[in-house]
């Protein structure tokens, strides 16, 4: 795994929210969602609700983008990710257990689980030199 990976993926199990972008026709949506992170499928486990805005999109369009940023103030350490994927309905029970180890409390709702197949991060992280992105893609996906 080359070190830009192994940083990006560093970065995404220090946090657990992320912002999803979706789109359909010209309407656009943006919502927050708890995730996990598997790094052996290179997807994010998403819960989400059949009857949110962001789902009809998806139904139209799984294209999706999204970000996980660190809150700061001090140019310094500012921390974002950006990414895109495919979000698809999550069938994989391994990656299912995986997300109810993290948020057990989940289960009590039942929710429909959800995955999104990555195939682009920019990590901007100034504390390696202000500015300074590491970029990964995978054209396959």
């Amino acid at each position: 795994m080359s070190k830009k990976i192994d940083k990006i993926t560093h970065f995404i199990h220090e946090h657990h929210v992320m912002s999803l972008a979706t789109a359909s026709q010209d309407e656009v949506s943006v919502c927050s969602l708890f995730y996990v992170y598997d790094e052996e499928s290179g997807c994010f486990v998403v819960a989400s609700s059949e009857e949110t805005l962001h789902m009809q999109h998806i139904k139209q369009n799984a294209s999706v983008a999204g970000n996980i940023l660190l809150e700061t103030l001090s140019i310094g350490k500012i921390q974002g990710l950006q990414f895109r994927g495919k979000f698809l309905t999550l069938e994989e029970g391994r990656l299912k257990k995986l997300y109810f180890k993290k948020f057990p409390y989940a289960l009590a709702l039942n929710p429909t689980l959800h995955k999104i197949e990555v195939n682009f991060f920019k990590l901007t992280d100034n504390r390696l030199g202000f500015g300074k992105k590491l970029i990964w893609s995978d054209a396959s996906l």
